[in-house]
Order: structure tokens, then sequence, then C-alpha cells
């Protein structure tokens, strides 16, 4: 049996642009539904949801189906964290609020094996398809890609380290934290917080990384891709359902 190949990782490397969607739904039903919608990449989201290891399991499995890649993005960068969820066969990881060089090299560590890595060696894994991948410890990092997330005014400072890391695929910006950490919480659109995400952009593409965000205004979005985005996540799941059901309830309110 052979490893499957990462479409995201391949995607970015070719410069393709990738549409994503974040599932912070946690079950295996709306994983299902949302992995029929036509994205490129889907976001399953342990760090700000309810969703866990049982759930992230089922939401992969129910995604499998369909032509979209799964993205896990752990609680936290932490190297248990991430054994468990590689052992489940995510083959795309995006860790949260990493700060500095060294927790982006601490990530990248967390992905490999030895004596490259720290990752801890389970042969009978579902990323091994249960041992059948025969040299699945050899090969496992072909198809592994890491993304990590600059959310704050001084992760930004350290772009260019981070980028420099071997075994970083991509480098994604958190607008909401970002826009917390400069003064402005709950103000992404704010112009200062904008202007901020622009030079980011930029300086991710000028150090020879993909660059990534998150956001709900597809104006926005359109604006992100100009700048260089090449993996842009356009919305969520549950700001699609809360916006669908208001608007509902308005065409039938007095």
């Amino acid at each position: 049996m052979t490893l499957p190949v990462n479409a995201f990782k391949r995607a970015l490397a070719e410069g393709r642009q990738q549409i994503g969607l974040w599932n912070s739904i946690p079950g295996s039903l709306t994983a299902e539904l949302l992995a029929g919608c036509g994205f490129d990449w889907i976001v399953i989201d342990t760090e700000h949801a309810l969703t866990d290891i049982p759930d992230t399991l089922a939401m992969m499995q129910s995604m499998a189906a369909y032509p979209v890649s799964a993205v896990v993005r752990p609680a936290s960068n932490d190297a248990v964290l991430i054994k468990r969820v590689l052992d489940l066969g995510a083959q795309t990881l995006m860790i949260p609020y990493v700060q500095t060089e060294a927790e982006a090299r601490a990530a990248v560590a967390a992905m490999r094996y030895a004596p490259r890595g720290i990752r801890g060696v389970a042969g009978l894994t579902r990323a091994s398809r249960f041992g059948q991948v025969a040299d699945y410890a050899q090969r496992a990092e072909d198809e592994l890609c890491l993304i990590v997330q600059v959310e704050t005014a001084s992760a930004l400072d350290e772009i260019e380290a981070i980028a420099a890391v071997d075994g970083v695929h991509g480098i994604f910006i958190g607008p909401a934290d970002l826009a917390a950490s400069m003064g402005y919480p709950g103000q992404a659109a704010h112009p200062e917080v904008v202007a901020a995400i622009e030079l980011a952009i930029k300086r991710i593409v000028t150090a020879g990384k993909p660059a990534g965000i998150l956001t709900l205004s597809p104006d926005f979005a359109v604006t992100c891709m100009g700048w260089g985005t090449r993996f842009t996540a356009v919305g969520m799941d549950l700001s699609l359902l809360a916006q669908a059901a208001r608007g509902l309830a308005r065409q039938f309110t007095p």
C-alpha cells in the first residue's frame, strides 16, 4: 500500500490558490456536508472548538471520500497533540500562536521522526494504514505539511526567521489575535491592522513561503489574494449558519 499524496502541500508548492473553510462544529455529519461543497481545504479546528481527538478522526474519515484536503489545527504547539493527530492520519497541520523561530523549530521537530525530530514511533496507526505502508517511517515527512500561525505584532517581527526554518511550508496570519495584540481587540478591519496584514503577507511571499489568512469578508479575501495569499480561508461554518438563520428569521419577523 502506498503513502497518500498530500494534494494541499503539492498545490502550495506549485503556487496554486487554495480556497478554504473553517470547520468548528464538531462531528462527522457537518464535516461531510462541508467536504462536498467544493472547497480546496477545510480546517478541523480543535483550538477554539469543542472538537477533540475522537471527533477529529471521525471528521477526517467523513472528508476522505471527497476531493478536499483536511487541515487539522491542534489546540497548541504541543508535541503530544501533534503526534496524536499525525498518527490518526492528518497530513497537514496548522499550529497556532507560533511566536519565534525556536517555536517554529519545535513544531517541525514534533512533525519528524528521529534523528530529524522527536515524533514518537508507533507501528499500527491509521497514518501508516495500520502498518500496510511498509516504508511509512522513512517517507512520512514527504507528504506532511506544516503551517504555522503568526498572530501577534511581535510574531510579525519574526516572519523572516520563521520562514527560514526548514520544514515550515506556509505561514498563516491570524487577524483577530493580531488586532488584539495591536490594541484593537475585535477590530480586525482597523486600518492599522489591515496595513500590518498587507505588509506581513508581502514579507512572507518575499521570504519564499506561501501566505495564508482567514477572513469572513469576501471583499477582503480578494484583497488578500491580490497581496499574495495562496491559501485563503473565506468562511466559517458557525458564521455561515448564523448568517443564514438570522437572515431567514428577519424575512418572517415583523
